[in-house]
């Protein structure tokens, strides 16, 4: 555990009980090879619980070599003077996570977390596939939320994609603008035999420890035994025109970032969101999750995503005219594999 920002927050604000118990917590962590203090060591459930989170945080954040960790400890503990359980903590550990300053960390209630881990598949809204003019395919993936809704989204997308494709699909567009984030991965096999296998991306965290996305038999190797391999296209690597916009965010990013350098792809839009990370959850003693932002993201060239990836063809959208999917298709009608179809 660390210890610099409890001490500072001694020297400034030496009167807090909440600050004293945090003070005595740290101490339990950290006495080493000195006397045990005879009496009780257990500090109250409030600090514990707090100096958990902030200790998660200084730990594995990406930013964590910029961030002024005695301030952001000083102010935590302040704003939660006076918490009696670890529930008065939560604001304190929600802006202790704001004041990151990385955009996407965030934080969930117990509740929160419980309604998360249990979103019911017949809430999900499922992939949609369409058969659009000139042999062109439409696969729209949104956001998915859950393991419980991993299956029935990835089904839904395989059979359509399979439909579409056995109809003639020259070229396919994959539709992100209403991907908010959630899951990267059930949307990335969903796409995956359109996406290619091998290594697509990569998670790099602050120590330039790197993953690699990698998809084989069109599924993240990791999910492999999970959900099986993909249906191989009969015309494998078509021409795929990726769209996003200003909705496209997290995981909706990554499966964007996915496709970057893949070969006869552009992509069609506007910029995402922004925040192309990774989160990672670590769950508290009251089951409230810290979500939080460990890695940045790496396309398949090694270029590594900062801020808001922009599209190769800027496309503003307008009210009652798709101009983007316009756009991506007349592209897609004009390459060699669709000019005879």
């Amino acid at each position: 555990m660390h210890t610099s920002g409890a001490g500072s927050g001694r020297s400034r604000r030496g009167g807090s009980p909440l600050l004293a118990a945090a003070l005595t917590a740290t101490a339990a962590c950290t006495a080493g090879d000195r006397d045990a203090d005879p009496g009780p060591t257990t500090a109250p459930a409030a600090p514990t619980h707090l100096l958990s989170a902030l200790d998660t945080m200084e730990r594995h954040a990406l930013v964590r070599d910029e961030v002024d960790w005695p301030k952001l400890r000083r102010d935590a503990l302040g704003r939660a003077e006076g918490a009696s359980g670890p529930a008065d903590t939560h604001e304190a550990i929600e802006r202790a996570l704001r004041d990151l300053g990385d955009g996407h960390s965030a934080f969930l209630t117990p509740e929160e977390a419980a309604r998360a881990e249990h979103e019911a598949p017949d809430d999900q809204v499922l992939p949609q596939v369409q058969r659009l003019p000139k042999g062109l395919g439409h696969l729209t993936l949104p956001s998915i939320r859950s393991d419980t809704a991993a299956r029935p989204y990835l089904r839904a997308a395989r059979a359509a994609v399979r439909e579409v494709e056995r109809a003639g699909a020259c070229g396919w567009v994959v539709d992100l603008r209403t991907n908010t984030g959630g899951d990267m991965w059930t949307p990335l096999a969903s796409a995956g035999p359109l996406l290619g296998d091998g290594e697509v991306g990569a998670f790099v965290e602050a120590d330039g420890t790197r993953t690699p996305w990698t998809t084989e038999s069109g599924t993240p190797r990791r999910y492999a035994d999970r959900w099986g391999p993909g249906e191989p296209l009969a015309h494998p690597m078509p021409p795929v025109a990726v769209l996003t916009g200003p909705r496209t965010a997290s995981a909706g990013e990554a499966v964007a970032i996915a496709f970057r350098g893949r070969p006869d792809t552009r992509t069609f839009g506007e910029p995402t969101f922004g925040v192309p990370t990774a989160n990672a959850p670590y769950s508290l003693s009251d089951g409230a999750l810290v979500v939080l932002t460990t890695a940045r993201e790496t396309d398949r060239t090694g270029r590594v995503h900062h801020g808001p990836p922009r599209p190769d063809v800027e496309v503003a959208w307008v009210r009652g005219s798709d101009r983007v999917l316009t756009a991506a298709a007349a592209w897609l009608a004009a390459h060699d594999r669709c000019r005879t179809s």
